[in-house]
C-alpha cells in the first residue's frame, strides 16, 4: 500500500499505517457517546417514581417514556449508517451530538409526559446517528489489526460497561437532585464532543456512494420496530395475538426491504458488505446470538435482585455493577489470545464461557447472591468475547467505504438479538412461574413476581419467588443450549479466519476521503490529512 492510500500517519513515526496518539486521543473523545448513548438506555430506572409524581403520566405514556428511545435508536441505526458514509461520519457524529445535547435538556426540564415522550424519541434519533459513527471512525483511524482488536475491545467493554453505569449513575444524582439532572449528564460530554471532535477527529465518507434510497428507509423502520416491539411486549406481558401480529408484519416488510437492497444499484445496505466468504454476515449472525444471551440473563438477574432478594433499587444497581469489573478485561484478554490462537476457537470458547454462567444461574437458589452474580460475570465475559471479536471481524470483512452501513448493521444485530433473548427466555420463565403459582393466587401474583411481593400474603410471596426462580433455571438451561449450539456454529463458520484475523479487503483503503479533498476537482480523493491542534 502506497503513501497516496493509506490513512492519517502515526504521530509517533514507524508504520504509516500504525495509529498513533492522536488516533488514540480521538478514539477516547469518541467514547463519551458510546457510554451515553448505552447509558441512557438505563437511566430512567430510578427516575420514573419521581416523573410520575411530577408529571402524571397515563400508564401508556410511561411505557412510551421507557421504549421510545429504544425504538427510534433500532428502527433508525440502518439509515444513519448509510447516510454517515454518504455525508461523511464525522459529520454525523456532529449532528447526532448537537441533537442528543439538545434532547437531553428539553428532557430535563420537560413540562408534560408528551414532551419528555418527544425528547425521548429526539434522544433515540441522536443515539442512532452516534453509535454507527462512533463506530465506523474507529474502523477508519485504526488499520493496524493489533490496534483495531484493541480498540474494538475497549469500546465493546464501554458500551457494557455503560448500561450499568447508567442506573447507578442516575440514583446517585437522585439522591440529591431533582429527576431532570439524569439527562443534563449528557450536555457536558456533549460539549466536549462537538468542540474536540473537528479538531482530533479526520474525516471519512465513501466518495462513490451513488444515490441515497429515500423509500429504503420507511422500509427498514417497518420492518424493525414492528418486530421489536412485539418482541419486547412479549417479554413484559406474554403471547397475544397483536404481539404476533406486529412480528409478522415486520417480517414482510423486511423481505421486502431485503428485495429492494438486493436488485437497487444504490442500496441503503451495500451488496459489497456480503462478499464471498460470508465473514460479515457470519460476524453479524453471531453478535445477534450473543445479544440474545447477553440480555436474556439480565432479564433474570435484575429482577433477582431486586424481587427475589428483596434490596431495595439502588442497592441492586451496585451490586449489579460487581460483575463488570470481570466483564471489562475480558474482551482485551480475548484479543490477545485471538492473536495466537484461531479465532473460530476464541468465540467458540467465548460461547461456551457464557454457556457456563448460564448454568450457575440454573444452579442457583432464592438466596444465591454470589452465585448470580458469578454466573452475570462468566455469561458478560463470554458474551464480550465474542461481541469484541466477531465485530472485529465484521468491520475487516466490510470495505472501508462502507464501515458506517457495516456498524448499524451489526448494532442492529444486536437490538434484534436482545429483544429476542428476553422474548424467548423471558417466555420460558414466566411459563415455568405461572405453573407453579397456586390458580387460587390473586391475578397480579399468578402474572408477575413483581405483583406477588406488591402483596401483603408473605407465605404467597416465598411461594411466587421459589416459583420465579425455578423459571429462570429453565431459562437458564434453554440458554445454555443456545451458547453451545452457537459454540458449535461459529467453529465452523469462522474455520477459515486464523489467528490473524480478516484481511482488510483489497483496494479498500482507497477509498477513504478527506474531507477538502471528497469530490472535489483535482484533489487526491484517498489521501488523509491530519487536522491541526
Amino acid at each position: 500500500m502506497t503513501n497516496s492510500t493509506s490513512t492519517t500517519a502515526s504521530t509517533t513515526g514507524g508504520d504509516s499505517r500504525r495509529a498513533g496518539r492522536r488516533e488514540w486521543i480521538a478514539f477516547v473523545v469518541l467514547l463519551l457517546p458510546l457510554l451515553l448513548v448505552s447509558m441512557d438506555v438505563s437511566v430512567l430506572y430510578f427516575a420514573l417514581p419521581s416523573i410520575s409524581r411530577e408529571l402524571h403520566p397515563s400508564a401508556t405514556q410511561q411505557l412510551w417514556i421507557i421504549d421510545v428511545y429504544a425504538f427510534a435508536l433500532a428502527g433508525l441505526l440502518i439509515t444513519m449508517g448509510s447516510l454517515g458514509d454518504r455525508i461523511g461520519r464525522r459529520r454525523l457524529l456532529l449532528f447526532g451530538a448537537a441533537a442528543f445535547g439538545i434532547a437531553s435538556v428539553t428532557a430535563a426540564y420537560a413540562t408534560s409526559a408528551e414532551m419528555l415522550i418527544a425528547s425521548r424519541a429526539l434522544l433515540g434519533v441522536g443515539g442512532a446517528t452516534l453509535m454507527p459513527s462512533t463506530m465506523g471512525l474507529v474502523r477508519n483511524m485504526f488499520h493496524d489489526e493489533k490496534q483495531r482488536g484493541q480498540a474494538i475491545g475497549i469500546w465493546s467493554g464501554a458500551m457494557a460497561g455503560g448500561i450499568a453505569l447508567g442506573s447507578v449513575l442516575s440514583g446517585v444524582m437522585l439522591e440529591h437532585l431533582w429527576w431532570g439532572s439524569v439527562f443534563l449528564i449528557n450536555v457536558p460530554a456533549m460539549v466536549l464532543l462537538l468542540v474536540l471532535t473537528p479538531v482530533l477527529v479526520p474525516e471519512f465518507k465513501d466518495p462513490a456512494p451513488g444515490k441515497f434510497d429515500v423509500l429504503s428507509v420507511p422500509l427498514s423502520m417497518g420492518a424493525v420496530l414492528p418486530v421489536v416491539y412485539g418482541l419486547k411486549e412479549f417479554a413484559a406481558d406474554g403471547f397475544a395475538p397483536s404481539y404476533a401480529a406486529s412480528v409478522a408484519v415486520g417480517v414482510v416488510v423486511g423481505a421486502v426491504f431485503v428485495r429492494r437492497q438486493m436488485t437497487r444499484r444504490s442500496a441503503l445496505i451495500s451488496r459489497e458488505l456480503f462478499g464471498p466468504g460470508g465473514r460479515f454476515g457470519a460476524a453479524i449472525s453471531l453478535n445477534t446470538i450473543a445479544a440474545f444471551a447477553m440480555m436474556g440473563s439480565a432479564y433474570f438477574t435484575t429482577q433477582y435482585l431486586q424481587s427475589v432478594l428483596g434490596m431495595s433499587t439502588m442497592r441492586a444497581a451496585l451490586w449489579s455493577v460487581a460483575p463488570s469489573l470481570a466483564v471489562g478485561a475480558a474482551a482485551p484478554t480475548a484479543y490477545a489470545v485471538a492473536r495466537k490462537v484461531n479465532r473460530a476457537y476464541v468465540v467458540a470458547a467465548g460461547f461456551v464461557l457464557a454457556a457456563a454462567g448460564y448454568v450457575l444461574l440454573a444452579l442457583s437458589g432464592t438466596d444465591s447472591l454470589w452465585m448470580v452474580l458469578a454466573g452475570a460475570a462468566v455469561i458478560g465475559s463470554g458474551i464480550v468475547t465474542v461481541m469484541a471479536l466477531v465485530s472485529d471481524m465484521g468491520l475487516a470483512a466490510a470495505p472501508v467505504a462502507k464501515a458506517g452501513s457495516a456498524a448499524s448493521l451489526l448494532e442492529t444485530g444486536q437490538e434484534f438479538g436482545g429483544a429476542l433473548g428476553m422474548a424467548v427466555l423471558g417466555s420460558i420463565g414466566t411459563a415455568v412461574y405461572r405453573a407453579d403459582m397456586p390458580a387460587t393466587a390473586p391475578a397480579t401474583a399468578r402474572q408477575t413476581l413483581g405483583g406477588a411481593v406488591a402483596g401483603t400474603d408473605h407465605g404467597l410471596t416465598t411461594l411466587a419467588r421459589e416459583a420465579f426462580v425455578h423459571g429462570m433455571q429453565y431459562a437458564s438451561l434453554a440458554g445454555t443450549l443456545v451458547l453451545m449450539a452457537a459454540a458449535v456454529l461459529a467453529a465452523g463458520m469462522l474455520r477459515g479466519v486464523g489467528a490473524a484475523g480478516v484481511p482488510t479487503p483489497a483496494g479498500g483503503d482507497a477509498q477513504e476521503t478527506a474531507p477538502e479533498a471528497a469530490g472535489e476537482p483535482g484533489a487526491t480523493p484517498a489521501r488523509l490529512t491530519e487536522p491541526a491542534v
